[in-house]
């Protein structure tokens, strides 16, 4: 049964590794299909370097908005929620559950957490943004599973130092 409680200082190093296990194939996914000089203008030092570096951010600056899930005394998962009023929005900002730990729910109670918080915010709605390359595939079909209805977007990047 998983539990979902708030963070605690002593998850921190435990949320920021499990963070980067779950995320090390989409990030291998990601640098095959974007350009090399965007990848690399994003993660100059690798992009471990930089998801520790932002999440550890996120760690140390909301740990009010943030929620751990916990089966069995073991930390497997979390979120951070932001909130944005001036929008009547709420926002899954980051969601991440241990590889070893997915497809068994866990995004989906920290979510329900998250859509919580919310609404006892008195917001009336739940936004969520990741990557439309094949590695971010599985977090699109959880989002849409939770009833997510994708917004149509384009981001375009142009190499400066070329011709």
């Amino acid at each position: 049964m998983t539990e979902v409680r708030p963070y605690r200082s002593e998850d921190r190093a435990t949320l920021l590794a499990l963070s980067l296990r779950s995320w090390e194939p989409v990030f291998s996914a990601l640098e095959s299909e974007v350009s090399s000089f965007v990848y690399e203008c994003f993660y100059p030092r690798g992009w471990r370097i930089r998801q520790e570096a932002d999440l550890a951010k996120v760690l140390d600056r909301e740990a009010g908005r943030i929620d751990v899930a916990v089966i069995d005394s073991q930390v497997v998962g979390w979120v951070c929620t932001r909130l944005h009023p001036e929008d009547d929005m709420g926002e899954v900002y980051v969601l991440a559950v241990d590889p070893d730990h997915q497809r068994q729910g866990i995004a989906t109670a920290l979510m329900d957490r998250s859509f919580e918080r919310i609404r006892d915010a008195g917001l009336r709605m739940a936004m969520v943004e990741t990557g439309g390359d094949s590695g971010h595939a599985p977090s699109r079909s959880t989002y849409e599973a939770a009833g997510f209805q994708r917004w149509p977007v384009a981001r375009y990047f142009k190499d400066l130092m070329q011709n």
